[in-house]
């Protein structure tokens, strides 16, 4: 996949949703507490973050709020999209500080990951002013299988999750593709279209959700849903 291309899409995406009407205090019920400010201000950091990754080999960036008017805030978001564009536009191979352990220390980390946490965060901000759309099918099949890659063996590494007692199986009823996570064979399975399960992994639409058909050991399939498997 172009990791690239998709990255500068989602990126530009994002950024023709902060517009001069925009209402930064408009809360993202995706995200907790959020207003749509501190989710655009956390895509642009986040962006700056991976510049001081490939360029300084660290994970220690801290920058300046993001400013509070729309009329600055665009050109200053603008500025960050374009900075992780030319960032990561070398050799995928170049090194690069990554926060991953198991994952290549490389560029070609970088454009995947900020492709997915770009998808997310425009899904997000595009929800926030009822404009969601789904995800791209092959995108979303990617993301589900970046969470079982890493971030859900992240989060037990790190204390913030425990490993799962059984398996479960998710079925993507779009293109057919399944997943398994946790030991043995699965004790249940969920499945709904790829868009759909990856918003479910990342917590945006629960699993109880109308759009999910469950067989099998619910209960039990829900609980390793929980983890939390991502941040």
């Amino acid at each position: 996949m172009d990791f690239l291309g998709i990255l500068r899409d989602k990126l530009t995406s994002f950024g023709e949703l902060i517009d001069a009407d925009v209402d930064l205090g408009a809360p993202v019920p995706s995200c907790g507490d959020w207003t749509f400010y501190d989710l655009a201000d956390h895509v642009g950091q986040g962006n700056m973050w991976v510049v001081t990754a490939v360029a300084e080999l660290h994970g220690k960036y801290e920058g300046e709020p993001a400013p509070r008017d729309p009329g600055e805030l665009r050109p200053w978001y603008d500025g960050t999209a374009a900075a992780i564009v030319e960032a990561l536009s070398v050799d995928p191979e170049t090194e690069a500080w990554i926060f991953a352990r198991s994952m290549p220390r490389t560029v070609g980390f970088w454009r995947r990951r900020r492709a997915q946490e770009t998808l997310m965060h425009l899904w997000d901000g595009q929800n926030a002013l009822g404009t969601a759309e789904p995800f791209e099918t092959e995108l979303a099949e990617d993301g589900i299988t970046e969470v079982f890659e890493m971030f859900a063996q992240r989060m037990i590494y790190r204390g913030l999750a425990t490993a799962p007692e059984v398996a479960l199986a998710l079925r993507a009823t779009d293109t057919g593709q399944s997943w398994t996570y946790g030991p043995g064979e699965a004790v249940a399975e969920i499945s709904g279209t790829a868009s759909d399960l990856l918003l479910a992994l990342w917590g945006r639409t629960p699993a109880s959700d109308a759009v999910f058909t469950w067989t099998g050991d619910r209960a039990a399939g829900e609980r390793v849903l929980a983890g939390p498997l991502v941040p």
